[in-house]
């Protein structure tokens, strides 16, 4: 079964992105020679699955980054970075991908998406944290839709942006998770649609609420963290920022997750979540302190054991910034932590910053995951820089 063919219903929607994505094709001509090369070295072992993955597209009007100014008046009011999640997009559908990962921070949020204050005008209702959270979640929804009615299934993941309350210490709030619930619910996990997209359902779809003793967790973490299976391999979404723990990472229910698909025989685990477990340091002092789930080094330890020993992937965003390491090669570890967090959201490193990777640190990029037939998986990372040229390979690794 091939991943692009898994139905005649999908193989239609594939014909039909085709037809639209031929209307812009010269943007596509040097990505699609790479990847063409990419399967040509390939032929003989079929993918069988194919997905994409990136996260954080939300603008920021506070603080923009220099080069998209002036911001769009529908940037402006949406909060996106339409031109270069769009761009994303396409490429993603030229792709086939089956599944889209969106790792988080999506929408600006950052308030408290609970009852307004003043609900004695329409304005004071409409400028309210609650209005804000849902109207940017409609515009975002409305982006990703055509990838939903061409073949790609959006398979979204909680940021902080979403769950958490700048005004209140940077603190998850649960309104914040019942919005959540509220405006991605849906997608997590529709079984008709998969089988309409994809020609199956998820198996082992576990999205309910989530929680172990043992991680502490007091709200409800239904569609926040959740798993299910696909094709033979397990995938699992973390919430890294749940109320009262904010930047951990729900290892206990982890452990029994991954126990359980290891003992039904998953050939393959990835596991997105929005904060890295490893900070990527990009220049001298930048960032300036932790920016992931090693604010908790303990706690963020635990979390690595587990995907070290079910020699899982890892992919995260929250820094703006594209970056693809193995955090403990020096002794010995193999596992991936794939940071893609150059959706659209303003850079991290600066137009001035002098960084560790200036080819690719102020890159818009994603990565695309190949699983084959012979079981190999192939990540390759594909982006393009901050003046909008032309899509380059930024990195191919090879999983055995």
């Amino acid at each position: 079964m091939n991943n692009c063919c898994v139905t005649l219903t999908h193989t239609r929607r594939l014909l039909a992105t085709t037809l639209v994505l031929g209307l812009c094709g010269t943007l596509f001509s040097a990505e699609n020679r790479e990847r063409d090369d990419d399967r040509d070295s390939d032929r003989g072992d079929s993918v069988i699955l194919r997905f994409s993955t990136v996260g954080d597209s939300r603008q920021d009007p506070a603080k923009p980054d220099p080069t998209s100014l002036p911001l769009s008046g529908q940037d402006a009011i949406w909060l996106q970075n339409t031109e270069a999640f769009s761009r994303i997009m396409r490429s993603i559908q030229a792709e086939g991908s089956n599944f889209l990962f969106f790792n988080g921070d999506m929408i600006m949020g950052y308030g408290k998406a609970g009852l307004p204050a003043d609900v004695s005008s329409v304005d004071g209702i409409v400028k309210s944290d609650l209005m804000q959270f849902y109207r940017q979640y409609a515009f975002w929804r409305g982006m990703v839709a055509p990838l939903m009615e061409t073949g790609t299934y959006v398979i979204p993941v909680p940021g902080n942006h979403e769950v958490q309350s700048k005004a209140l210490g940077k603190k998850a709030q649960v309104e914040n998770e019942n919005a959540w619930r509220a405006n991605m619910g849906d997608l997590i996990l529709d079984g008709n649609r998969l089988l309409d997209l994809l020609g199956k359902p998820a198996d082992f779809a576990a999205v309910g609420d989530n929680r172990a003793v043992a991680d502490g967790l007091t709200t409800d973490q239904s569609k926040l963290s959740y798993s299910f299976d696909f094709q033979g391999s397990h995938f699992v979404v973390i919430n890294t920022d749940p109320v009262g723990k904010d930047a951990h990472a729900p290892v206990a229910w982890l452990t029994d997750d991954l126990a359980a698909a290891k003992a039904r025989g998953a050939k393959h685990v990835f596991v997105f979540g929005h904060k890295p477990a490893f900070t990527y340091y990009f220049g001298a002092g930048l960032p300036a302190s932790p920016s992931g789930l090693d604010n908790d080094v303990v706690s963020r330890d635990a979390f690595w054991n587990l995907i070290e020993s079910y020699g899982a992937t890892y992919f995260c965003g929250h820094e703006h910034i594209f970056n693809m390491v193995q955090p403990r090669l020096a002794t010995g570890g193999k596992a991936w932590q794939v940071l893609v967090g150059s959706g659209g959201s303003p850079f991290d490193a600066t137009p001035t910053d002098v960084t560790t990777n200036p080819q690719t640190d102020r890159t818009y990029a994603w990565a695309t995951v190949s699983i084959y037939k012979s079981g190999k998986v192939k990540i390759n990372a594909f982006g393009f820089d901050d003046q909008f040229g032309p899509t380059h390979t930024l990195r191919s690794v090879t999983l055995q």
